[in-house]
Formats: C-alpha cells, structure tokens, sequence
C-alpha cells in the first residue's frame, strides 16, 4: 500500500539521502563523486527550512520501503502585477525509485505540494524540468517560462 507521509525534522536524514539520489540522478554523477559539502548544506537547509515552515517535503513509501519524494521551498521575491505579494513556491527534489514510475506517485506528490502552496497562500509555483519529468509537469499544468534566465556564477569564473 503506497502511504504519503509529510516530512517532519525526524526525516531529515532520508530527505538528504534523497537529495543527493536526486541530483547523483539528474546530472549523471557517478558514486565516486565527493557529495560530502552538498550533503551537510542539504542537512542545513532542510533543518532550518522544516523548522522554519519555509519548505514542505512529502516522502513516500510502500509498506516500510522508500520509493519517492518531493519537496517544495517557500520565498518572497519583489511583488509585481501578477503576483502582489512576492510570496512564490519552487518545486525541487521530486523523485520516485524506477521500479515504482508510471504509477501515479509522482503526479499524487505533485498535487500534494502544490495544495500546500494554496494552504501558504501561494499563486506562484514554478519549477526546473528535467526531460524526464516535463510530461508530468505539462500534464499538471505547468507551462514553460520563456523570459526567465540564468547566470551560473560557477560556469561563469571557472
């Protein structure tokens, strides 16, 4: 029986765990890259945030076995036209075990957090896509973004 269960600062070491499964996954790193610094910040961040009510992660289980999560960070930003309180929501670390894909756990942990954004008061939730998961994330609503950029400092002075 697949069990959704909102994650509370006791989790926070499997929140980490999976963090690191998440980004190993999305930018093909292999084990033996050294993910010790992006473990503790990861281990910081989620602390901080849980306490502070400033992120929400679910994770998700068949049985007692973990088989997916996600997550979604709260942030003010300048308020503009369309979104007069600055307030946003940014989707991250959604992951589900490949044995468990296909099934609706993702699109379930979507809804999920996105229904916690509307508790929050949130009208403003985007997210990065991976190839993999953009068909979920069309299916759910999302919309790419066309005028938003980026500069990636580390790319940028290396």
């Amino acid at each position: 029986m697949i069990q959704y269960k909102k994650a509370t600062l006791e989790e926070t070491e499997l929140l980490v765990k999976t963090r690191i499964e998440v980004l190993r996954a999305a930018n093909r790193l292999d084990e033996k890259t050294d993910m010790s610094e992006v473990e503790k910040q990861s281990e910081d961040y989620y602390r901080k945030a849980l306490a502070e009510g400033t992120h929400t992660a679910y994770l998700v289980f068949d049985e007692d076995k973990f088989i997916g999560a996600g997550g979604i960070s709260y942030y003010r930003v300048m308020p503009t036209w369309h979104n007069i309180s600055g307030e946003k929501g940014y989707i991250m670390n959604m992951y589900t075990k490949p044995e468990y894909r296909r099934r609706g756990i993702a699109f379930e942990t979507l809804k999920r957090l996105v229904e916690d954004a509307e508790k929050h008061g949130i009208n403003a939730v985007s997210l990065e896509a991976t190839d993999m998961g953009r068909p979920l994330y069309e299916k759910f609503g999302f919309k790419p973004m066309h005028s938003e950029m980026e500069l990636c400092m580390l790319q940028r002075n290396g």
